[in-house]
């Protein structure tokens, strides 16, 4: 079967059996690509390019995959979001996260699909520096060449030389749109897989930065006026009594340790909380948890500690957060604030607790309650 047909028959099968990939598809023109800057496929946020060649050493499926890749690179803005990255680099994380997701999806990669089961659900901006890392350490990071010999060669670099801002803000636009539009045809077909509608989902809702999303809603806590806080049904005494709290907080910072938390991420995320720490005066109960809270926690840090600690992460079974709140209505008042740090795929409380709940989630699961900030940035 001779490239284009073979291309053809494979749109056609996306259209019928993945409509939301099969519409995103259908929005790239096909063209043989002339020189070596594509040697697979490639697209530059308009134009699906493709090697004759390789095209035809696929079956049906494998073509499906590989035409599939390019049009969700464009859907997820990657020719958009490269920023002053390496572009070498930057494509293979693009590429291992649409791979990831495209498998999730149950679509058959070719042999040249570069994929990583570490890398699941984490975004192209995620996986970037842990392949520097792997550059780093392995010393190819700045090689001669790095930035011309990559896996596929995708022309994205034309894009970003050749467009002016304003016109790479409209195409962008534009596959946002698409984006938008393809979802809900294949919503209405009753065939958007979970996993695409959190995508869809997570990508389509308003960003902002989770750094000052959370200094905002921590410093909405802090407080210089009188506390009717209910005390501890331990105490058996039902009266509420007025306290004087000034702009003292006292926080339960909880970390998910189930392994799906990078030691990385959990120093920056501590960085952040000393920073804000610093800011309104918080006493924190620090509490690490999977399936149970670990040992020697809580870890309290006064007003006047710094927030410095190693995270000693010790967990990596299954992930649980009852057992942060069953602890928390054991102490003798609840918390202004408790701030849960998690990709939120655990067993959740029946009920919501009757103080505030800050989740910081990584990934693209919803939480049931409370206040959720993204962490994909």
């Amino acid at each position: 079967m001779d490239a284009i047909t073979q291309m053809a028959a494979a749109r056609t099968r996306l259209i019928l059996d993945k409509p939301f990939l099969g519409a995103l598809a259908l929005r790239l023109p096909l063209v043989e690509a002339e020189d070596d800057r594509c040697r697979t496929t490639g697209c530059d946020g308009k134009t699906l390019y493709y090697r004759r060649a390789y095209i035809e050493s696929l079956d049906i499926p494998q073509t499906q995959f590989a035409l599939s890749r390019e049009a969700l690179h464009c859907a997820l803005l990657h020719f958009h979001r490269r920023g002053h990255r390496d572009r070498r680099l930057w494509e293979q994380a693009c590429d291992y996260a649409v791979n990831a997701i495209l498998i999730e999806d149950g679509l058959q990669p070719p042999p040249d699909a570069q994929y990583r089961p570490e890398f699941d659900g984490l975004t192209a901006e995620e996986i970037y520096p842990l392949l520097l890392n792997d550059e780093a350490e392995s010393g190819r990071l700045g090689s001669p060449g790095d930035g011309d010999d990559d896996a596929r060669q995708s022309p994205q670099l034309e894009i970003e030389q050749g467009m002016r801002p304003r016109d790479m803000e409209i195409l962008a636009t534009q596959w946002q749109q698409r984006l938008a539009a393809a979802a809900q045809q294949a919503l209405q077909a009753g065939k958007l897989s979970a996993a695409l509608a959190r995508l869809v989902d997570s990508f389509l809702q308003p960003k902002l930065p989770w750094r000052g999303l959370l200094a905002h809603h921590l410093s909405a806590t802090a407080r210089n006026d009188y506390s009717y806080a209910r005390p501890s049904s331990r105490r058996g005494d039902p009266a509420v009594f007025p306290g004087l709290r000034s702009d003292e907080v006292d926080l339960v910072v909880a970390v998910d340790t189930s392994g799906s938390i990078r030691e990385a991420e959990i120093d920056e995320f501590f960085a952040e909380i000393n920073a804000i720490k610093g800011q309104i005066r918080a006493r924190i109960a620090l509490v690490c948890c999977d399936a149970e809270i670990a040992a020697d926690f809580p870890v309290y840090f006064e007003a006047w500690d710094d927030f410095d600690f190693e995270p000693r992460i010790s967990g990596g079974g299954g992930t649980d957060f009852r057992p942060v709140f069953d602890w928390i209505d054991r102490q003798d008042r609840p918390p202004d604030t408790l701030v849960y740090f998690t990709d939120a795929c655990g067993a959740f409380p029946e009920h919501e607790p009757a103080y505030p709940t800050l989740w910081l989630v990584k990934g693209g699961e919803d939480v049931p309650f409370g206040a959720r900030i993204q962490l994909n940035e």
